[in-house]
């Protein structure tokens, strides 16, 4: 459901599962919840969810296929549909770093249509170093800006910071926050970029920018060298940037960083997603962030479990011990 004034382009990001394709996928999730240690970190269940993903429901591979591949005008896709059971969802957890270790039967599609897209990986220094984690409200860190707060979220880019931050974020909704107020702001570059000057543009891409690890780091956030907003080819260009962490070098600079956050605030759509709907959000090139709520720490409060989708995992092996799924460098120079 959208509540603002930026409709998504529904036809080309939004994909309903069929009840046939449904009962295909908790078929699969079902198996995959049951294989091996049941462990979503173990690499024997792992390779099974490489071998399980790829007989995932035709149209679902497509869809996810064409989406890697170019991801649009909004550069997100939404998929509902996904095994949520609300009586089976146990009470919301309250605690800080909360993850999921144990295969659940959505833990398991969520895995599945992450690993057709791509390989898993997550950060040593993040939520324990956890492949599936847990979004959720966390007493005293209301106004934490990251994952376990509750005020309005800034709009980033997914660990814009590290030079191998996911390609592809994966957000599935297992229960939204007792107000169903609580929604997930998504803006594309393709969409924002059009509205700049030609002269921020430009600046935009030179190496006048800092950006240090968010909150969610057990690390000091200590900023990197400066690199460019926006990266790669000048008409379409990946783009960089976390408006909570991210600092200009010089007053010129700090104006086109200013005139691109208007630039996605004025394209921003927000998603009210309900149980077994998944966002996956093109991390190069869209940027997300939450509108507030008000949590009530009872065990019904705004449920989101996440993964990170690399497409090259190759890239990120000299960071990978023994060619695992954790990151484990904290912060990398571009």
């Amino acid at each position: 459901m959208l509540v603002d004034t930026n409709p998504l382009a529904a036809g080309e990001c939004l994909l309903e599962l069929s009840p046939v394709e449904r009962d295909e996928l908790d078929r699969l999730a079902a198996t995959l919840a049951t294989r091996s240690s049941r462990r979503t970190d173990d690499p024997g269940w792992l390779a099974d969810a490489r071998e399980l993903c790829c007989m995932l429901p035709a149209r679902l591979r497509a869809t996810l296929r064409r989406f890697t591949s170019h991801s649009g005008a909004e550069a997100m896709l939404l998929v509902r549909g996904l095994p949520v059971a609300a009586a089976d969802v146990p009470p919301t957890p309250s605690v800080a770093g909360s993850v999921q270790r144990e295969a659940s039967m959505p833990a398991a599609a969520l895995v599945l249509l992450g690993m057709f897209m791509g390989e898993l990986v997550a950060f040593r220094e993040e939520k324990s170093g956890a492949l599936v984690q847990d979004v959720v409200p966390v007493p005293g860190q209301e106004r934490v800006q990251g994952n376990s707060g509750s005020v309005r979220l800034t709009m980033h880019v997914e660990n814009a910071f590290h030079a191998h931050r996911p390609d592809f974020v994966g957000l599935m909704c297992l229960r939204n926050d007792h107000d169903n107020v609580a929604g997930l702001r998504v803006a594309s570059s393709r969409k924002a970029l059009p509205r700049l000057t030609p002269a921020h543009r430009s600046l935009l891409h030179e190496p006048r920018f800092v950006t240090a690890a968010p909150q969610s780091f057990n690390q000091g956030a200590a900023a990197e060298t400066p690199h460019g907003v926006l990266t790669g080819a000048v008409d379409d260009p990946d783009v960089r940037v976390d408006f909570g962490n991210t600092a200009a070098t010089d007053p010129a600079a700090a104006a086109a960083l200013a005139e691109l956050e208007r630039a996605f605030d004025a394209v921003a759509s927000t998603l009210i997603l309900a149980p077994g709907d998944v966002a996956w959000v093109d991390n190069r090139l869209s940027l997300h962030g939450r509108t507030s709520f008000t949590p009530r720490y009872d065990g019904g409060d705004r449920w989101i479990q996440r993964v990170f989708v690399q497409l090259d995992f190759r890239r990120s092996r000299v960071v990978r011990p023994h060619d695992g799924q954790v990151i484990t460098a904290p912060l990398v120079a571009p």
